[in-house]
């Protein structure tokens, strides 16, 4: 792999949250080799890559995608008749989608059959190319929780009802420990109703906080973080004191949740796209009018969780559960306009999707920022996003660990 220059003419900075001008990143191999001004670069012996006009970020990071669904109406008419080998190839289709958009790392938040995981280590093999995969394995539930099937009771899907539903700290344990003897980087369980599970109401809490901090002690006992759904105000509260990492959506939280997450240093992740795509086009697209008014409900509350958490300092991962209706991949980066709409920066938004996003995967030593000793996972788009931030659905340039995956916005693909 060639030594290259990468010539920026404006590089975000995401350990300062501000922008750097005319500077050249050097790298050697998979990892950045030096970020210098460009009056002291001298390129013998690199392949220069010119991005001059570009507006260059750190690969970003997606915090919460589903890689096994992508945008349809309602996931569970579907789900029925496929298999894990259908889950297995579009989970593969839909990694190659978010790389070519410039996020260079995924959290998958939930995914069947292990699908995620056989996609994530082929990709780790060099056997297929793709984002960097910090995977769950099956979001663990109890029984008629948002995981659950919801099926008629002479229906059996085994691969969603076992081991990952289960009721009570024992069976919930079990589910855990499971999921990690497949092989998953975190777990993930669902505290409260969801919009898209027929039969749950979206802000019930449905585990005991017996239930939760059983998930969660166990969890850490491997060295794990943790993930939780949770949109209602009570299973989110409960879901904190647990000890989750993180609160997916959040959507209800009240401000005695917020100075919870304050206090035990929880992180956000609250993909707003996902709600705001069913609104605005679930209809459109015929998803379930029930599913529709659940995501009014929690969209109503949501922008202004949003807007409070970032002001007092929350930490907030971009996220944006790719794979609900009308939430596709590769087009996700509309959530960065959805931020700032809401509240945030352009560099707080960019921030999110970086520094933020590789401390909450814990890769921050390696991912998140353009530093020398960091992979060379670089990304560049069409524009200015600190001017205008839809400038970031514009992507023309992948660098994942020293590999050009897209230049000049068009695929590079080996």
């Amino acid at each position: 792999m060639a030594k290259k220059a990468i010539k920026c003419s404006k590089m975000f900075d995401s350990t300062t949250g501000t922008v750097r001008e005319n500077v050249v990143i050097f790298t050697d191999g998979e990892r950045i080799e030096a970020v210098l001004p460009a009056a002291e670069a001298k390129f013998d012996g690199y392949e220069v890559i010119d991005l001059t006009g570009q507006f260059v970020t750190p690969g970003l990071c997606d915090c919460h995608v589903h890689l096994s669904m992508n945008g349809e109406a309602n996931p569970a008419v579907t789900k029925p008749y496929e298999t894990i080998a259908d889950w297995t190839l579009k989970s593969l289709k839909t990694a190659h989608l978010d790389l070519m958009a410039g996020f260079t790392s995924l959290r998958v938040v939930g995914g069947n059959g292990f699908a995620d995981e056989a996609v994530r280590d082929a990709i780790n093999r060099g056997e297929h190319w793709g984002p960097r995969l910090m995977t769950s394995g099956a979001a663990i539930s109890t029984t008629g929780g948002h995981a659950d099937d919801h099926y008629s009771p002479y229906l059996n899907d085994e691969m969603n009802t076992a081991p990952a539903i289960g009721d009570g700290p024992d069976e919930l344990v079990k589910a855990v420990r499971y999921n990690i003897k497949h092989g998953v980087d975190m777990i993930k369980y669902m505290s409260t109703g969801g919009v898209m599970s027929l039969g749950t109401t979206v802000g019930a809490q449905q585990m005991s906080f017996e239930e939760m901090k059983a998930i969660c002690d166990t969890a850490k006992l491997y060295g794990m973080t943790i993930a939780t759904h949770a949109h209602g105000t009570s299973g989110i509260k409960d879901a904190i004191r647990a000890g989750v990492t993180s609160v997916e959506h959040g959507m209800m939280m009240d401000e005695e949740g917020i100075e919870l997450m304050k206090e035990y240093g929880t992180t956000l992740v609250p993909t707003l796209i996902a709600a705001e795509r069913i609104v605005v086009k679930g209809k459109e697209i015929g998803t379930p009018d029930w599913a529709i008014a659940k995501a009014n409900t929690v969209f109503s509350h949501a922008t202004g969780v949003f807007k409070r958490c970032n002001e007092e300092k929350i930490p907030i991962a971009f996220g944006t559960d790719s794979g609900t209706p009308f939430n596709f991949h590769g087009k996700q980066a509309y959530e960065f306009e959805l931020m700032c709409r809401y509240g945030m920066t352009p560099a707080e938004a960019l921030t999110a999707a970086t520094k933020t996003g590789s401390e909450l995967m814990r890769k921050s030593a390696d991912i998140g920022s353009i530093e020398a000793g960091k992979y060379a996972d670089i990304a560049a788009f069409d524009g200015d996003p600190m001017e205008d931030i839809t400038a970031m659905t514009r992507c023309t340039f992948v660098m994942k660990g020293g590999e050009v995956y897209k230049k000049d916005g068009q695929p590079c693909v080996k």
